[in-house]
């Protein structure tokens, strides 16, 4: 097979999506796959090399992601390329193509909460009815995603595989000295400060992790700095305005955007990952997390608790002073703390890249054999 897979997006986000994208193209690319020949679709603009490999090949494509026209243009960038399939992890694939098409749908909290988006992102994201309906077959990357999926788009469930998402293999616990002594360095972070890691838009709920972080202070008196990673999406204002009504312009930090390398040594030197969406397709920070033996926190919705399982603790992710109570619980309870790590190192050994890779490829095989 001539198998393409569509990664423009990881020239404008390496989070997210980004992710999926980069860790699952370098697991296929370490299988044995006699007979099958790689496209890797990346943006002209796009200077990274992403996979190194015999039977994959870089296609530079002009179309930019998320544009209006993008799939009328994509499909005349792909025709000529010869694929037999074609992988849309951002899962707006191309119209009237000539090729089959497999979509990976994450989430869907466009749908959920539209009052969380942008009119722009709402434009791009609702072209998820045609998607669905035009692909030959569906990755969700979890249960619950299925389950949106069927409810609220009527997608036939043998249309739809199941592939969890791998953590990050270079995720894994370290000295503590040298973390501590990284995270002082390069971001002048004592260790065993709170953290929070993800895009900061309105659906992870970073206002009431501020609240609930406001009120630990108050109560318990702690002296714990809230660290606060990653890219600011849309709407973020609220944020801004949460730090400066609870006075917290000292104890919150805001780091930015992290590499792979440093958030290790983050997760290495918190006290915890605390994650409070109100919703997630998958939900990978506090896996990883996990992953560095630190323990988690996340909201009490059905797809974190999917996939931490009994291995992190679980709060209502509307509820202040629970969270409250769940970050003191970890601070000061060292029993709880111990179980959670052992817990948490053995749940995200199930989690792969590697397994991932290999039940992709199965369903790249069975969409192309109509099984």
């Amino acid at each position: 097979m001539r198998i393409g897979i569509d990664a423009r997006l990881v020239y404008y986000s390496k989070a997210g999506i980004g992710q999926y994208i980069i860790h699952l193209a370098k697991a296929l690319s370490k299988l044995e796959t006699p007979g099958d020949n790689f496209l890797l679709l990346q943006s002209r603009k796009d200077k990274t090399q992403i996979i190194k490999n015999h039977n994959f090949s870089r296609i530079n494509l002009w179309t930019p992601s998320h544009n209006r026209l993008e799939q009328m243009a994509l499909r005349v960038e792909t025709a000529p390329l010869g694929l037999d399939l074609l992988h849309s992890p951002d899962f707006i694939p191309p119209l009237n193509r000539n090729y089959k098409s497999i979509i990976t749908v994450h989430d869907l909290a466009f749908l959920l909460y539209p009052q969380f988006m942008t009119k722009e992102s709402a434009r791009y994201y609702g072209q998820i009815d045609q998607a669905v309906r035009s692909a030959d077959h569906i990755i969700a990357v979890s249960e619950a995603t299925k389950k949106d999926l069927i409810k609220l788009l009527g997608v036939p469930q043998e249309k739809i595989t199941v592939i969890y998402e791998g953590k990050n293999p270079s995720y894994q616990p370290m000295d503590k000295t040298k973390a501590a002594a990284f995270v002082k360095k390069t971001f002048g972070l004592d260790p065993g400060f709170i953290f929070f890691i993800s895009t900061i838009e309105p659906r992870k709920n970073v206002p009431t992790l501020m609240e609930s972080f406001k009120l630990l202070k108050n109560r318990y008196n702690r002296p714990e700095k809230l660290v606060i990673a990653g890219s600011r999406g849309w709407l973020f204002e609220e944020v801004d305005e949460t730090v400066k009504r609870l006075n917290l312009e000292n104890d919150v930090i805001f780091i930015g955007r992290v590499e792979d390398a440093e958030v290790k040594h983050l997760f290495n030197a918190a006290s915890m990952l605390v994650y409070p969406s109100f919703y997630e397709g998958f939900g990978l920070p506090p896996l990883e997390a996990m992953a560095c033996g630190t323990p988690a926190i996340v909201s009490k919705i059905n797809v974190l608790a999917e996939v931490v399982g009994d291995a992190a603790l679980l709060a209502n992710p509307h509820d202040v002073e629970e969270l409250a109570v769940s970050m003191h619980r970890i601070l000061n309870d060292k029993e709880l703390r111990s179980d959670l790590i052992a817990k948490g190192l053995k749940r995200a050994a199930k989690f792969s890249w590697k397994q991932a890779a290999r039940e992709t490829l199965d369903v790249y095989h069975k969409t192309m054999n109509n099984e």
